[in-house]
């Protein structure tokens, strides 16, 4: 999940008031120089071109600035209108350049976008220092915010005015002269360096693909997944080999079909070391480099350290909060991770394998223990979920039942690449709700794993509605196959979906709140939720259809799918809980507790932690933790874990009140969904629900109840 940041999407160059005044206007040629024309301001992604940006930003920095420093500047007094409400206004030319700008360099990049990437990264972190370091400005807050309570705001108001003042603390708006210099430096760097991780990161997977030279090694793979494996490598100019490549996980999906174990052990090898292994693409220098620059820079700011800065305005509120939901749950979850590994050891000696369970082998020996105790592999499932139908008769149907709303595939709006669909989205009442992005397909210019996103973000105030997309990485098969999904890739479609919905349902004034721009350990809390309609039986039957004769899927089937749900969550939650510490330890350290050697470091952590079990190795390893070390979920990695709490608790609501309906759909709608940020979130879900959040229902879906 990405989320704009506080006035703009992204940030930009500080300019001086007279270069802001003095900057040249934007070419009327180029379309970001006015909002777009197309419905509901979807981009034109057809007149967009890689030289569009640098001068759009340039433009939109200066016309920000301008907007910025006619509120610090103004000679009236300061009110709620003239100051919070007019800074909600600005930006907005550069908001759309940067909406649009950090979709494609995540989804569609390419060298030229790589390059604006890094020249505009500290140009970014600068623009904001120029606005939160702005003392004028400031001021102006700082009165509004002293006299908060006799001013008559109604609830969002009052909590955007909080919240901005908040901010403008954090940023170091009371900070010395001084020291303000120093935080830019800090936040220039830090930038810079977080879009090199984020560069290298991809082009690593890339370089780390497991090329090999024949059918022999493949055993295990199907002829499909052989004919990607060689259409892979003539795509690398490896014309007669076979390539597989690496997705971001440690574990690779490949892992589960693979029967030649020198094979596994190879592609897991490969995985893991990315990043460690020298060459230009190592991220080691990089890693130690942004630990200590948040470690000094919250310093500065007054925090122990960058994780409780981080945390701060999270619903965990501190670093001992998530210490202890992480140590609570670390024993339990290693405990069941060697009994499952104890289950798949029993399997390997029965088939006289002679070796010890390892990282490479736990997927395909999982399938085996699975397939059992349940009497079915994952593979059974696969020609019962065919993509279109997933999407169409699944996902959809259910945002239906539930919302009563309903989609249109379009084909007039144009799109960054051949394989996105568009889809109108109407509201129960008939009327457009917004414009939904689907972009299915792994690409070597795409960012690994899934997310969503939004072009446009609604807000009343500016009176927009939302344009979102969701991204996949599901491997394209070859032209003519049709595309089966893992049941992972079915839960991930309604998983991002969930994020969609929260986006598109979003009815809030102020642009500051739009959507998911909610703490980081909430905005996964609604996406979690929307998972459970994946295997709920009136949906499921809709579109589990056998792709080649559109027979149902076997009700024994079903109930073997419902009936495994526990299945594997021992490793599955060490694996993330590993993932979920590293990164803690990495942002609790104080300056001078930064280590010189990553891996060492990363091991040490482990083992203190518990959670040091071989053949499960951390989702993430360090040198290529794109969460963690890019920005987007540093020191707040947990808040997974953290939304599933309230997910579980929330689902057990729906399970209790009769589940998919829109009596169900509308309350979950009207008293979280729609609210966006516009309110405390833990006030939301209690708007919801009722009550404060239980984990019970957590530790029974893992199968950590008696351990």
């Amino acid at each position: 999940m990405n989320r704009p940041s506080l006035f703009i999407v992204a940030a930009s160059l500080a300019l001086s008031h007279a270069a802001a005044v003095a900057a040249p206007s934007l070419d009327a040629a180029n379309p970001f120089a006015q909002p777009s024309s197309l419905p509901l301001n979807y981009p034109a992604f057809d007149k967009i071109k890689n030289e569009h940006f640098l001068p759009a930003y340039a433009a939109g920095m200066a016309e920000h600035l301008r907007e910025i420093d006619a509120i610090a500047r103004s000679k009236a007094a300061p009110t709620f209108d003239n100051t919070i409400v007019a800074m909600e206004r600005t930006g907005q030319m550069l908001s759309r350049v940067a909406a649009v700008f950090s979709n494609l360099q995540t989804a569609n990049t390419n060298d030229v976008l790589d390059a604006v990437d890094r020249e505009m990264s500290p140009k970014l972190a600068a623009h904001n220092d120029a606005i939160y370091l702005n003392p004028a400005l400031f001021q102006r807050v700082k009165t509004l915010h002293d006299k908060r309570a006799t001013l008559g705001l109604d609830a969002e108001s009052k909590h955007l005015l909080e919240r901005v003042y908040k901010e403008f603390v954090r940023a170091g708006a009371n900070l010395s002269a001084a020291n303000k210099d120093k935080l830019k430096k800090y936040n220039a760097e830090i930038a810079s360096l977080q879009s090199d991780f984020s560069q290298r990161v991809l082009k690593e997977a890339n370089a780390s693909a497991l090329v090999v030279d024949s059918r022999e090694e493949l055993a295990g793979f199907s002829d499909a997944e052989i004919n990607a494996a060689a259409s892979e490598a003539e795509k690398r100019g490896l014309k007669g080999k076979y390539a597989i490549a690496i997705v971001n996980t440690s574990s690779q999906p490949a892992l589960s079909s693979l029967t030649n174990r020198k094979t596994r052990e190879r592609l897991m090898a490969a995985s893991l070391n990315r990043g460690s292994r020298g060459g230009q693409f190592d991220s080691r220098e990089l890693v130690l480099k942004l630990a200590r620059l948040r470690a000094e820079r919250a310093a500065l700011l007054g925090y122990p350290n960058y994780a409780a800065y981080s945390q701060e305005l999270e619903t965990a509120k501190n670093p001992a909060a998530v210490n202890k939901l992480l140590a609570e749950l670390a024993k339990p979850a290693v405990n069941n991770a060697r009994k499952e590994a104890a289950e798949i050891q029993k399997v390997i000696d029965q088939e006289k394998g002679g070796f010890q369970v390892a990282s490479y082998d736990w997927p395909i020996y999982q399938d085996k223990v699975r397939a059992a105790r349940y009497n079915f592999d994952e593979n059974q499932l696969r020609p019962y979920f065919e993509l279109n139908r997933v999407l169409v008769d699944g996902v959809f149907f259910a945002a239906t039942k539930e919302y009563g709303i309903t989609f249109k595939e379009r084909k007039d709006l144009p799109v960054y690449d051949p394989d996105v669909r568009v889809f109108d989205v109407f509201d129960h009442d008939g009327k457009q709700l917004a414009i939904f992005l689907f972009d299915p397909y792994a690409r070597g210019n795409k960012q690994g794993g899934a997310w969503m996103n939004e072009y446009v973000s609604q807000s009343q105030l500016l009176g927009k509605r939302p344009v979102v997309g969701n991204h996949l990485n599901i491997p394209k098969p070859p032209k003519g196959e049709p595309t089966l999904l893992t049941y992972d890739e079915v839960r991930t479609a309604f998983h991002e979906f969930g994020h969609a919905l929260h986006g598109m349902f979003s009815n809030v004034k102020y642009p500051h709140f739009s959507g998911t721009n909610v703490p980081r350990d909430f905005v996964e809390y609604p996406s979690q939720v929307n998972e459970m309609w994946a295997i709920w039986p009136e949906v499921l039957a809709n579109y589990a259809k056998h792709h080649q004769t559109g027979a149902p899927m076997p009700k024994e089937l079903l109930d073997k799918v419902v009936a495994s749900k526990k299945f594997n969550q021992g490793y599955m939650t060490t694996e993330y809980l590993a993932a979920s510490l590293l990164d803690q330890r990495w942002h609790q350290l104080k300056p001078s507790e930064i280590p010189s050697d990553v891996l060492a470091f990363e091991a040490k952590a482990l083992k203190e932690a518990g959670v040091d079990f071989a053949p499960v190795p951390p989702r993430y390893r360090t040198t290529y933790f794109s969460h963690s070390m890019n920005g987007g979920y540093s020191a707040g990695y947990y808040a997974y874990l953290w939304s599933e709490k309230l997910d579980a608790d929330t689902v057990q609501w729906f399970t209790q009140s009769g589940g998919l309906s829109r009596k169900n759909g509308d309350h979950f709608r009207k008293t979280l969904l729609s609210r966006g940020g516009s309110a405390d979130a833990m006030d939301l879900f209690r708007s919801f629900r009722g009550r404060d959040p239980v984990i019970e229902p957590l530790l029974e879906r893992r199968g950590l109840t008696g351990n």
